[in-house]
């Protein structure tokens, strides 16, 4: 509703305006009726107020007067609108200057009034809308300032713009957040879905502090994260340590998403000009996570920890093992593995330099992986170890997952040479044709076809420039659409036949490809 206030010394004149009109139904509220404009002057000070409607000549404070304060010290934007008995409209020249918004004769007419009405519905209704776009607009430009920092690509422009427009003392962390669903074989559409749900429910959590939430933030095709830059302020301010305040913020999100959500929480840095490293920090966590215990929350202090005596690599071990990975020999895998493990085990501090060593192995590995095939994206590679993780009860960085992954690892690679993507990828497409309507899946093609699922998935898109879920999704509503041209079947009849169980949901992916309901298209090509 748009608030209004009437200012006029003739009571039966302020009464006679609020009967004239239905204003709720216009989408307007009368908050307060006045005798002068001193009064409405005061109340205006404490209030906000979209319409004021003000009588000229009126004891102690005139409209005139009452707009020209209200104008000069900025007091209020409102629209406003004059009421007089006279037909001089000298006051109307003079209160022009002032961005007065009409002037009305009294006795007030019903339709002049109800026009005057409409025209501040629309005023404010486009003021509104500059507002939204302007304050996104700002939101977007931050944010970019904000990623040229992560990255290490910035100068002080950008840095003075950040200080500026964000709040950043104490304590600095960048966390990368992540929801269960955008980890899953979903369709692009629904993953991207997902993603502005968590970061429109990240910023409707941290309230005043959500400029802080970066959309977008690893300008990534294929990642469906956001980024939160954390201070330490945010846990203080609400009377938590930081630990109680992330803990928070996962639980909120999860029970607000109905979904499980992972932060990976960088390194802290004093300021924020050394935001790049926390966020390096961030992404070096997440290429660890299959060699962690599933959690919600890692900290890169925990996972990745430095001994007193500095970095402790076990190079021989190391170069033994990814010569022996990148050959793809099974039995020599299995020795390398135990013979890093001895290695590791005689430098002492096992944890630690566990830890450490994982993390130069799959640095290697990527790299080497990238010399197989300069296609590959190394994000995808991160998803594959990713989906590496095994199941629960192996200690974190044992010898036996390690060995695990190595071997399928190999494998991985030995495909990445084979350049296998021309065949398999045919044979797909006949899976496609012929068991559309079936529940197919990556995971179920590249083991029939003894093809890594996430390759498949890298080589299917290379091609087809989508995901195979969408794909699939494409080649079912293109069937559908035949059906529904050639045939008078029922849509649930047709929505069935082509894979589709819940028919609603059909009736959605077909809007979303097609443009227009089943029962439309079908009435449009007919």
């Amino acid at each position: 509703m748009l608030r209004v206030i009437l200012v006029d010394d003739e009571p039966y004149i302020a009464q006679g305006l609020t009967k004239l009109v239905n204003w709720q139904e216009e989408g307007f509220e009368i908050m307060e009726v006045f005798a002068n404009g001193k009064e409405a002057l005061a109340y205006l000070r404490e209030h906000t107020v979209e319409l004021i409607i003000a009588d000229i000549k009126m004891p102690e404070m005139n409209g005139l007067e009452l707009l020209e304060k209200i104008r000069t010290e900025q007091i209020s934007d409102a629209q406003f609108i004059f009421l007089s008995g006279y037909g001089d409209f000298s006051y109307a020249q003079k209160a022009i200057k002032y961005h007065v918004l009409d002037y009305i004769i009294k006795p007030v007419e019903k339709d002049k009034l109800l026009e005057l009405l409409r025209k501040v519905a629309h005023l404010s209704e486009s003021a509104r809308s500059n507002q939204e776009e302007q304050k996104r607009q700002a939101q977007a430009y931050l944010a970019r300032n904000v990623i040229s920092m992560l990255v290490g690509k910035y100068d002080e422009l950008n840095l003075e713009y950040v200080k500026k427009h964000m709040k950043v003392s104490g304590g600095v962390r960048f966390i990368d957040i992540e929801s269960e669903k955008s980890l899953m074989e979903e369709s692009d559409a629904d993953k991207r879905q997902e993603q502005r749900n968590l970061y429109e429910k990240c910023r409707s959590y941290l309230k005043d502090d959500s400029n802080h939430v970066i959309f977008d933030v690893s300008q990534n095709e294929k990642s469906y994260d956001i980024g939160l830059i954390y201070c330490d302020y945010m846990a203080e301010q609400r009377n938590m340590n930081e630990q109680s305040f992330l803990e928070e913020l996962s639980r909120q999100l999860k029970l607000l998403l109905n979904q499980e959500i992972y932060l990976y929480v960088g390194k802290k840095v004093t300021d924020i000009s050394m935001i790049s490293k926390s966020y390096g920090t961030a992404c070096i966590l997440k290429s660890l996570e299959a060699f962690h215990s599933k959690k919600s929350i890692y900290y890169y202090e925990e996972e990745v920890q430095v001994g007193k005596s500095g970095v402790l690599l076990c190079k021989k071990g190391l170069d033994a093992l990814l010569l022996s990975i990148e050959r793809n020999e099974k039995e020599s895998i299995s020795k390398c593995v135990e013979d890093l493990f001895e290695e590791m085990r005689q430098l002492g501090c096992a944890a630690e330099v566990v830890n450490l060593n994982i993390n130069y192995l799959l640095f290697q590995l990527i790299h080497i992986a990238t010399e197989q095939d300069d296609g590959v994206d190394q994000d995808e590679i991160l998803h594959f170890i990713s989906e590496s993780s095994f199941e629960e009860g192996f200690l974190r960085g044992g010898s036996r997952h390690l060995t695990r992954f190595a071997l399928e690892y190999a494998e991985y690679l030995s495909q990445l040479r084979k350049n296998i993507s021309s065949g398999v990828l045919a044979e797909v497409e006949r899976e496609i044709r012929e068991h559309y309507t079936e529940n197919l899946s990556l995971k179920e093609l590249g083991s029939r076809f003894f093809v890594n699922s996430s390759y498949l998935g890298q080589i299917f898109r290379k091609k087809y420039e989508m995901s195979f879920k969408d794909y699939l999704t494409n080649y079912r509503i293109n069937e559908a659409a035949k059906l529904l041209i050639k045939t008078d079947k029922k849509i649930t009849q047709i929505a069935e036949e082509v894979g589709y169980r819940d028919s609603d949901y059909f009736i959605r992916k077909f809007i979303e490809i097609k443009g227009l309901t089943p029962s439309k298209y079908r009435r449009s090509e007919k």
